[in-house]
């Protein structure tokens, strides 16, 4: 019989003790990956704002010669296939798939995706729709002139730089931003376990706020958060949330505002008018708002039912009986414009206003979850306090660094001119040596004391451009240098001064790329539609079990109600549709059910307990509709009673309100006018 073949997962020698179960190595396994994919994929750093994928892309880019020149930076390059730039990427930086590459490039060049776009795309990019990008091969792509505050100082020394996949290319761990991109165009992941949902702001306010936590540290909550009043959608909108809403999640890291669509009226021709938006808050299209409007209007029966519920035909009415038509007349021009016709000009503008609020994405939630990797490389959730400080952190370690690197080659350069101007003096001398030395690099060292790397700089320069160098240029550079020496290392050796060029270096940014805010922030009201109750005479049929049911009209003779098996009358009330059918619990609760909302006299009606939720299952014992101006004599069978008006008995809660104090062994008679 031969051997078969085990699986040995012991180490050689053994392992012993130090073997770990297959459970805790799968627990490590597994958090090992999902650590891999929040730092390496799908969180942003807190340092320049980027996920791996999208710094990679910019990275590549701009090694490839598609960012800005020319004197100030200010000439673009010629944009190339986008196709060239992911095959870059995908085969110097990122091994992964294509499609993933491109999409992240795709969004950095959508202006309503990011509030700094840091792509400029040529081509279809898609829209605000949902429509998707065009291929690779067909659209084109440059860096966006605001990228130069990510990648200008990617060569002085200000980042470490780390083997790519295969050990063939650095890439940057970081890149050097001189603003907190993080909170400038926000990021969306979901990684294991964790994700994140920053919102972009305004570079204007956010380069204010770095500005006076660099001036003081210790800046009070009230005051940071009024120079960064809020997000600064790509989109524009309106932020309704209240300002302690805002604050709360600023503070903790996490939060939820209500932003609003924006819009004006148009008047039109003989009093007519309409209802324009022209801003939408995040994740909302036109497309979408439009399809919402369409399943309100022309629902669907819902599965398992034959007509549509009472729900739905009732929101249908509601919109039908405000609205006329909606059509998206959005454009190039006009990148969102969505026109709402009233139903007449006698409808109120806030009615359907608010009625679309509350019933479309025109009024919706924006999450805020502040989680990325800070500075210690751990994915956390953080304050907008600490997203600031740990940039400014990150930032005055790259000014160090860039001022460092920068001193080393004022240095290097000041030590190649005094050997030029030590030379300069005995030029004749120097020529001869080099004439006729058989060693002149020797000669020269000994004979003037140059350095090593003095003596090559001589060696390097022809001998009719060593005989025509200016005694003034060498001094007059050698001049400017050592001012720049001095001030780098007045940097170097004062935390005062490197805070002053940090706050000089923000405000210079700022005023070259900041903008207007656009979305208002102005606490309001959430919407609410109040639903129109055409005011029509009914009557409330009643079950003694509780079924409930409405007819049109009153003089109904009441043996003409069929009921179950079972069943039979408690009573009718000849009431109004704006009316309150109260329903009165055996244990003093009063609950309330609007009367037009009860279902119509076909069929059997539906149980009260459709409408209301009867605390701990008591039956309900008594019925009364009517206008809340009536009065009720309420009383208990022990023989006390009071009256009470109907509108001081009316309660928005399914659960009711107490009301009635039954004494023991009492129960409540029938309530009457």
């Amino acid at each position: 019989m031969t051997d078969q073949a085990t699986l040995d997962l012991a180490p050689p020698g053994g392992g012993g003790d130090d073997v770990p179960s297959l459970a805790l190595y799968a627990q490590r396994a597994y958090l090992e990956y999902a650590l891999s994919v929040v730092k390496g994929r799908a969180l942003p750093d807190v340092c320049d704002g980027q996920k791996p994928v999208q710094r990679r892309i910019l990275y590549a880019m701009e090694r490839m010669g598609l960012g800005w020149s020319g004197p100030g930076g200010n000439t673009p390059a010629k944009p190339v296939k986008s196709a060239r730039v992911v095959g870059d990427v995908l085969g110097k930086f990122h091994p992964h798939g294509d499609t993933a590459a491109y999409d992240a490039l795709v969004r950095m060049a959508q202006d309503f995706s990011q509030r700094y776009p840091l792509i400029d795309g040529q081509g279809n990019f898609g829209s605000r729709d949902g429509d998707g990008a065009a291929a690779m091969r067909y659209t084109e792509a440059r860096l966006a002139k605001i990228t130069r505050l990510l990648l200008d100082e990617i060569d002085e020394g200000t980042v470490d730089f780390v083997p790519n996949y295969d050990g063939a290319y650095q890439e940057p761990r970081q890149l050097p931003a001189r603003l907190p991109f993080a909170l400038l165009n926000g990021a969306s992941g979901i990684a294991v376990g964790m994700a994140c949902e920053i919102p972009s702001h305004n570079l204007r306010e956010v380069a204010d706020a770095c500005v006076a936590l660099v001036k003081t540290p210790k800046l009070a909550d009230d005051e940071l958060f009024a120079l960064l009043p809020g997000p600064d959608y790509p989109g524009g909108g309106q932020i309704i949330s209240p300002a302690a809403d805002i604050h709360d999640a600023y503070r903790s890291g996490r939060g939820s505002l209500k932003v609003r669509a924006r819009w004006q009226i148009e008047d039109l021709a003989r009093g007519q008018w309409q209802m324009v938006v022209t801003e939408l808050p995040p994740g909302t299209s036109a497309q979408k708002v439009l399809e919402e409007i369409e399943e309100l209007t022309n629902p669907k029966v819902k599965a398992g039912k034959k007509a549509l519920t009472q729900d739905q035909a009732q929101l249908k009415g509601t919109i039908l009986a405000v609205l006329d038509e909606v059509r998206d007349e959005s454009s190039k021009d006009a990148p969102v414009r969505i026109v709402f016709e009233p139903k007449s000009r006698t409808i109120g503008q806030d009615e359907l206003a608010n009625t679309l609020l509350a019933h479309t994405s025109l009024e919706s939630s924006a999450p805020i979850n502040l989680t990325m990797v800070g500075l210690d490389g751990r994915p956390v959730q953080k304050s907008l306090r600490q997203m600031l400080t740990e940039w400014i952190e990150f930032r005055q370690a790259t000014i160090t660094r860039r001022s460092q690197h920068r001193l080393q080659k004022v240095l290097d350069r000041i030590h190649i001119l005094e050997g030029r101007q030590l030379v300069l003096l005995n030029i004749d001398e120097v020529i001869a040596i080099i004439r006729g030395s058989d060693e002149p690099k020797a000669a020269l060292i000994t004979r003037f004391n140059l350095s090593d790397r003095q003596a090559d700089d001589i060696l390097d320069i022809r001998l009719r451009q060593l005989a025509r160098l200016e005694a003034i240029k060498i001094e007059q550079e050698l001049s400017e240098l050592r001012k720049e020496q001095g001030t780098l290392e007045d940097i170097l050796g004062s935390p005062a001064a490197l805070r002053r060029l940090m706050v000089k270096e923000i405000e210079a940014d700022a005023k070259q790329f900041a903008d207007e805010r656009r979305t208002l922030i102005q606490a309001e009201k959430k919407a609410v539609a109040e639903v129109k109750v055409v005011d029509e005479p009914v009557t409330v049929v009643v079950s003694e079990k509780g079924w409930v049911r409405a007819r049109t009209g009153h003089g109904h003779d009441a043996a003409g109600f069929a009921f179950k098996a079972g069943d039979g009358l408690y009573g009718t009330f000849e009431c109004r549709t704006v009316d309150t059918l109260l329903v009165f619990g055996a244990n003093g609760r009063v609950y309330s059910v609007p009367v037009a909302n009860l279902p119509g006299a076909r069929g059997d009606g539906l149980p009260i307990t459709s409408f209301i939720e009867l605390e701990g299952g008591p039956q309900a014992l008594h019925y009364f509709a009517g206008p809340e101006a009536a009065t009720l004599l309420l009383a208990g069978s022990g023989g006390y009673g009071f009256l009470a008006q109907v509108a001081h008995m009316l309660s928005r809660q399914k659960g009711g309100k107490s009301f009635v104090s039954i004494g023991e062994g009492e129960v409540l008679c029938r309530p009457s006018l």
